[in-house]
């Protein structure tokens, strides 16, 4: 078994908890969906945030939501390039799997752009 990271983006509406909250579980469902991934197999996560992001830790709604309460998660805040997508939450997401595995990475709302 090997691991592989799967990544992640999603333009967030509102500097609020419960915008954060909503981007958040909408993210992780859709990289789960269209990667068939089993929780257990998640070794961590690792959640970053634009700097006009600051209301609340996704992590949180992870743990909560989704009931990630054994995977390890940290959440970071990005540094302030100019010019760059604002408010934006991005994921990380480390998986144990076969070296077959060819994950899928998830860009959705306005961080669409990020990787055409």
């Amino acid at each position: 078994m090997i691991t592989k990271g799967i990544r992640g983006a999603i333009t967030v509406d509102a500097n609020t908890p419960e915008d954060i909250g909503s981007a958040t579980i909408e993210l992780l469902q859709e990289i789960i969906k269209r990667n068939n991934i089993d929780i257990n197999l998640i070794s961590h996560a690792i959640f970053s945030l634009t700097p006009d992001l600051n209301a609340d830790f996704p992590a949180k709604y992870a743990r909560i939501n989704l009931k990630w309460k054994d995977i390890p998660m940290e959440c970071y805040q990005e540094i302030n390039v100019p010019n760059s997508l604002k408010k934006c939450l991005r994921v990380l997401i480390v998986i144990n799997c076969g070296e077959e595995f060819e994950p899928e990475f998830v860009y959705l709302k306005g961080a669409e752009g990020l990787r055409k």
